[in-house]
């Protein structure tokens, strides 16, 4: 169910090129509650489209070692490299950097009684998790990231 409904979800999609043979995305996927309760488990619905989190040390790719890229679970967006992931020890999968700028949009958070920056996929707006300045250098930043919100794609 889930990759027919990225299948159609990509054969909606305008997809151009930049010149340099590199697709980028050409437009925002927009869907009704409904239409992402077809598309995702229920665990994904609760933490992609309600904004949930999984419970600490229990995701798949915690501690998750191959090399690839880590793309969002809803649309296929490429978010991370495993060249930025590291062990955070916070429980869920963190990386240094996202793969390109554009690829996730912040937003300021404000709820249980925190300040925080959530971290949603660009190309349709999935929740993430949240972002922190206390990662390791160069970027200082710590993307904390619930698996269930990504799929991988291993490296070849």
């Amino acid at each position: 169910m889930k990759q027919l409904c990225i299948m159609l979800v990509l054969a909606v999609i305008l997809i151009a090129q930049n010149g340099k043979g590199e697709r980028i995305m050409s437009e925002k996927i927009q869907k009704s509650a409904a239409e992402w309760q077809t598309c995702l488990t229920p665990v994904e619905y609760r933490i992609l489209r309600k904004k949930g989190t999984e419970q600490a040390f229990t995701g798949k790719y915690y501690h998750h070692k191959e090399d690839g890229n880590y793309i969002c679970a809803a649309c296929e967006n490429e978010l991370f490299s495993s060249e930025t992931k590291y062990d955070s020890g916070s429980g869920w999968p963190s990386f240094s950097a996202a793969i390109a700028e554009g690829k996730i949009n912040y937003k300021e958070d404000n709820s249980l009684g925190m300040s925080r920056i959530e971290i949603l996929c660009a190309k349709c707006d999935s929740h993430l998790g949240h972002l922190f300045d206390d990662g390791p250098q160069p970027t200082g930043k710590r993307y904390c990231v619930n698996s269930i919100s990504l799929d991988f794609n291993k490296e070849e």
